[in-house]
């Protein structure tokens, strides 16, 4: 207090949450009515006063309402940053998640990869539905996610747009790598999710047998499109090669390896890393075939690759011919060549991996599944020297007895 009087304050309470700041003005404790907060009495100082607090009043409320009607982040601190004009801009999640996609959409073709953006642009679209679906809302300050808001999301994700797991948990992943983002650029002070742990879950990954490739190559088709599916579908199958790979093939990509015989020599486009596939008979019969053909001649590609969303399609009836009741995708022809092929005929994991164009072994390892005809062939192996052994011990003990 100063010469007998005690300072005004303007107190804001949004959510329990206060935030207050001095309206420099002052007055005797004895002529303040602290539950209306105003003067006593009807002197003209006090009428100056209460015209004065009036106003301040009538202006937090016009700025409450200006960040109402801009679907704005409202807490005692905003209300005061706007009446007092010292508020600074406050990013939004949106807004963010946006500059985020649009500075990887420049560096497409540079060291990011489409697909890799459109995964983002699809979590993207993902928050939108979530906000307005739960918060009723286009977006929302970054100041405001906490724990629950990214549990809540995993839920909407799961049980209103019904998407696995596993897909769920790399939506979540990549919405923290945006965050951190943000961190980074002193737009946050910390991740808000950086306390949600993203688990993922084992799945059995569909491939195909040896008869089921067996059937597949034997199979006649009398539509061209399927027959040119097929053979791209098992050329995959024999080199390892992802949808995104075999497309970009073109002959000069073919050459001379170190033993001699026909290589493909190429990068991942996911990973970029070398993937250098020495071709077996039929991968190299599929090229042979499509040598002359229009459309490779044309465009210069090594084989008539469609679009992914048809060649998958295409699979689904190449499957019903063939009575596969599995769901055939390219994504299935790389696991078999994983496992089918390779690994199953005792090709060193080291060695697969390579093939793949896998950066780490651990990657490698998710395709390492033995069959089960595998291990009863192995097994098999081992009952016949066991019994060798046991025979050969019983005929000693026989010859040694007599």
């Amino acid at each position: 207090m100063r010469n007998g009087k005690a300072p005004i304050y303007c107190r804001i309470t949004v959510n329990g949450k206060r935030a207050q700041f001095s309206l420099k003005r002052s007055i005797e404790p004895t002529k303040w009515i602290a539950s209306a907060g105003s003067a006593k009495g009807n002197t003209e100082e006090a009428r100056i006063l209460n015209s004065y607090l009036n106003k301040v009043r009538n202006e937090l409320h016009k700025h409450y309402n200006l960040l109402e009607a801009t679907d704005q982040f409202i807490t005692a601190d905003t209300i005061k940053n706007s009446y007092l004009g010292t508020g600074e801009e406050q990013r939004s999640l949106i807004e963010t998640f946006q500059y985020h996609n649009d500075q990887m959409k420049e560096l497409i073709g540079v060291d990011v990869v489409k697909a890799t953006h459109t995964k983002f642009e699809t979590v993207l679209k993902k928050l939108k539905l979530y906000l307005k679906n739960n918060y009723k809302r286009s977006d929302i300050f970054l100041q405001e996610l906490d724990h629950k808001f990214i549990v809540d999301f995993e839920y909407f994700l799961k049980v209103d747009q019904a998407i696995s797991h596993n897909t769920v948990m790399k939506y979540i992943r990549n919405l923290k790598k945006v965050m951190n983002m943000a961190v980074m650029n002193d737009w946050i002070t910390k991740n808000p999710f950086i306390s949600f742990k993203c688990s993922t879950k084992k799945v059995t990954r569909e491939i195909l047998t040896e008869k089921e490739l067996q059937t597949l190559s034997e199979k006649d088709f009398s539509i061209q499109r399927l027959e040119e599916v097929r053979d791209i579908f098992l050329f995959c199958c024999y080199t390892g090669y992802a949808f995104v790979d075999v497309e970009k093939l073109t002959p000069s990509d073919v050459a001379l390896g170190i033993d001699g015989g026909k290589w493909i020599f190429t990068n991942r486009k996911k990973t970029g890393a070398t993937s250098n596939v020495p071709l077996l008979p039929p991968a190299q019969e599929s090229i042979e075939k499509y040598t002359e053909h229009p459309y490779c001649i044309a465009k210069g590609k090594l084989l008539p690759v469609k679009s992914n969303q048809k060649m998958n399609a295409y699979l689904k009836e190449i499957a019903d011919l063939c009575g596969i009741s599995k769901k055939l995708t390219m994504h299935i022809a790389r696991h078999t060549f994983a496992t089918t092929v390779t690994l199953s005929n005792g090709v060193p994991i080291e060695t697969v991996s390579r093939l793949l164009g896998h950066t780490k072994l651990a990657t490698t390892q998710i395709y390492a599944q033995v069959l089960e005809h595998k291990v009863s062939e192995d097994m098999n192996k081992l009952k016949r020297k066991l019994t060798t052994v046991r025979s050969k011990q019983k005929t000693n003990k026989l010859n040694q007895a007599n």
